[in-house]
């Protein structure tokens, strides 16, 4: 089971369907005294049948005694088209000035909340097929009644409600199990963020110790309150179409329970974890923001990128502490849903592991990136934030400085991405 969720976590690929596209940004110089100067340098992408996105033109010093203007232009094609290149050369021998100020492949990302209906196709371990060392591997009512919950959450679209499931007196008595220990150490150990939202959760999404509340009730709540959204899936989504998702502060959440022979222990996300770990902060507009934040910085980012931010959403969102009043607290879900973690991750400071405790490090993203981490046992280091506004601006430093040839705006009204290219931001910006 280990190898097969770590494959999943450290998958990047894109949604089936989802087409690369690439891209070429570069400028050139003309004589802006010569009629049909620019019809002429534009000539040879029309010949070539290649599309400009961004035609923006800036006045720039005299070139060889000539009043000239610099013109930025975006590309569809990578100059390793011949194509591309042929073009681009052919400019070479008209323009004043000519340079290739960049040439990428952009992997395919939703621009629409409607396109994340797209990534149930590509649900993977930890799904409808268990592994042999699962705890309910060999109990065949409860793989098909895991089977017939995946099955419901299989047809959902946007827009829907979300399936009602009417859970079993088994499962409600192990979510009453689990409640009732890590109630024990809430008030001890969780963020005072989390406190906050938690009683709001009784007040208005059905949470109580003996029944498990229903993701339609939780998710029309955290619209009301921060504009996220839940929605069901079968299984582990790929890092990148599951962070994908939250730019549109949409988190998707499993429905099923885990094996009632270990109440206190899950292989993958259940729905204990999903709903006493995650849900709950998804209230607070820091932390909702913070979430937000990283989803923003997966779309179009490289292969290498995503592992990177699934990196720092492990470290933050699943096993993230912040300091408050002097004191460490969890916000984590991974420690949130988890009685014996929750326990041990304030026992440090120690040598990382069980006998001496965890290891502490200030919340650095670049570090938090590049840092391995078990999956399927206690974290020997855990990252600590000061808040969750100082941890989204780190982050978004650290997102900014890994140069996407483009910035994305997050339309709240629509639920959509708005894409503007590097020079269309530096013109707008003044920077060109």
């Amino acid at each position: 089971m280990e190898d097969e969720i770590k494959a999943a976590y450290m998958d990047t690929s894109s949604v089936e369907g989802g087409e690369a596209r690439d891209l070429t940004q570069m400028q050139f110089s003309i004589c802006n005294k010569t009629p049909g100067a620019l019809f002429d340098v534009l000539l040879p992408f029309k010949e070539a049948g290649l599309n400009l996105t961004c035609l923006t033109t800036r006045q720039c010093p005299d070139i060889n005694n000539l009043k000239a203007i610099t013109v930025f232009c975006d590309v569809e094609g990578h100059i390793s088209n011949p194509k591309v290149k042929n073009a681009i050369d052919k400019v070479k021998k008209i323009a004043l000035h000519t340079q290739v100020i960049n040439s990428t492949t952009i992997p395919w990302f939703a621009t629409q909340i409607t396109d994340i209906d797209l990534f149930s196709r590509g649900t993977m371990a930890a799904g409808e097929e268990l592994s042999s060392d699962h705890p309910g591997f060999n109990d065949v009512e409860y793989r098909k009644r895991r089977d017939m919950i995946a099955e419901l959450g299989k047809g959902y679209r946007h827009g829907m409600k979300v399936p009602t499931i009417e859970y079993t007196k088994d499962e409600n008595k192990t979510w009453s199990l689990v409640w009732d220990k890590l109630m024990e150490l809430y008030p001890t150990h969780a963020c005072k963020e989390y406190q906050y939202n938690f009683s709001l959760m009784v007040e208005n999404c059905g949470y109580r110790p003996d029944t498990i509340p229903q993701l339609e009730d939780i998710s029309a709540y955290l619209k009301y309150r921060t504009g996220f959204s839940i929605r069901p899936v079968t299984g582990l989504l790929t890092p990148r179409n599951f962070l994908n998702a939250l730019a549109f502060r949409v988190f998707h959440s499993t429905q099923y329970i885990r094996h009632h022979s270990l109440p206190f222990y899950t292989p993958e996300p259940d729905v204990v974890h999903e709903l006493m770990g995650h849900a709950v902060l998804f209230a607070d507009p820091d932390f909702a923001e913070f979430t937000q934040q990283i989803g923003m910085a997966s779309l179009g980012a490289s292969d290498d990128m995503i592992s990177k931010l699934a990196s720092c959403y492990w470290f933050s969102v699943e096993f993230g502490l912040c300091k408050q009043e002097g004191q460490l607290r969890a916000y984590g879900a991974g420690l949130l849903g988890s009685f014996g973690e929750l326990k041990y991750c304030l026992s440090g400071p120690g040598n990382g592991d069980e006998e001496t405790g965890p290891r502490y490090l200030p919340w650095q993203p670049e570090v938090a990136a590049v840092t391995e981490y078990p999956i399927t046992r206690f974290q020997p280091t855990y990252f600590v934030a000061e808040s969750f506004a100082d941890a989204t601006k780190k982050l978004k430093e650290y997102s900014n400085s890994y140069g996407r040839p483009f910035t994305l705006e997050y339309n709240p009204y629509t639920q959509s991405i708005k894409t503007i290219t590097t020079n269309s931001e530096a013109y707008l910006s003044g920077k060109i």
